[in-house]
């Protein structure tokens, strides 16, 4: 029974880990929205964060392993360098591709959960605060290393892109004047809820395998 149990959480982490890349694959196209990038860009941090936070929890507190929160955000970092292989194929440069940066709020992550010495309750408060607050500054740095995003777009049309994602001349005004501030601050507080759901998802499947 123990292999049993022992492959039905591996399955489960493989999951976990493959809807969360899903979820957040287009995350890093907010340059193609450039009427509305700053929106975007704030929207999907907030979605980033949070796949990010319940995966990694989820996958960290069933090995109990600090680093394995790290090792689950390098997965979610390939599978969407080769999602992004797609608009390499529709003939846009490597330096237009934007692929979120995980990596270093996982670390985040794991330095909490090893610092407090596996304290579950530390990992939910202060990881949680440290993923929400540090992915969108990352993933800005991200953005400002990108070539200029209008005029690529521009350079490249591409007639195969839905109209939604067709790139427009933006308007005068920002609807967020700092979409890093407000990404972090709601990340901030909704991670830690998500990093704590990441928690009870270890407890319900070790309950569950238990009956």
């Amino acid at each position: 029974i123990v292999w049993l149990r022992r492959c039905t959480h591996y399955l489960f982490i493989v999951v976990v880990a493959v809807n969360s890349t899903l979820l957040t694959i287009n995350a890093g196209d907010y340059i193609f929205y450039t009427d509305w990038a700053w929106t975007s860009f704030t929207v999907f941090s907030i979605s980033q964060t949070l796949m990010l936070a319940v995966g990694a929890t989820y996958y960290l507190t069933f090995t109990g392993v600090p680093g394995t929160a790290t090792y689950y955000g390098l997965i979610m970092t390939v599978y969407t360098w080769v999602a992004k292989g797609a608009w390499f194929a529709l003939g846009y440069p490597y330096d237009f591709i934007v692929t979120p940066i995980w990596l270093p709020s996982a670390m985040l992550l794991d330095l909490a959960y090893w610092a407090t010495k596996r304290n579950k309750h530390s990992l939910i408060l202060f990881g949680g605060v440290l993923v929400g607050m540090s992915l969108p500054l990352f993933n800005m740095v991200n953005l400002i290393t990108v070539a200029d995003p209008l005029e690529t777009a521009f350079k490249y049309p591409r007639p195969t892109l839905p109209p939604y994602m067709t790139p427009i001349e933006p308007q005068v005004g920002k609807f967020y004047n700092s979409p890093v501030t407000l990404g972090a601050g709601a990340g901030a507080v909704l991670s830690v809820t998500f990093t704590a759901l990441g928690c009870k998802l270890n407890t319900w499947t070790y309950r569950w395998m238990a009956a």
